[in-house]
């Protein structure tokens, strides 16, 4: 599966962004979700959608912010960001995978990946 992430931009702390994920070719993921890397670090995950289901997951410093969605006939998933703060600041990456709900929230659990968007949050 290809996927074609959208979104990123420069924002103020406390304001909002919301990214897009297209995926095309063979679509036949469990899960489809949202990883970040912030310069220096190592990437992290953000939050996931399970395709079939519609069951979501957060990372602790997200939630009550973001929040994930998804448009099964666009074969699409969203990542509202609300109340930005400048530790958001990252590069996204929409990820697709077969994984399964122990691996949902780690890297290994996604084979596909998209090619990343940045997000900068100014204080």
């Amino acid at each position: 599966v290809q996927l074609q992430a959208s979104g990123g931009g420069l924002v103020q702390a406390g304001g909002s962004l919301r990214l897009s994920c297209a995926a095309s070719g063979r679509t036949d993921s469990t899960y489809m979700g949202w990883f970040r890397q912030a310069p220096g670090k190592e990437r992290e995950f953000v939050a996931t959608i399970r395709w079939n289901g519609g069951h979501t997951y957060y990372a602790d410093s997200v939630k009550g912010r973001f929040a994930i969605s998804k448009e099964n006939a666009k074969n699409s998933v969203y990542l509202q960001m609300n109340k930005l703060e400048p530790e958001d600041t990252a590069v996204y990456y929409c990820a697709a995978g077969r994984a399964i709900l122990s691996t949902s929230t780690t890297a290994r659990g996604y084979n596909s990946w998209g090619q990343g968007t940045l997000v900068t949050v100014s204080s």
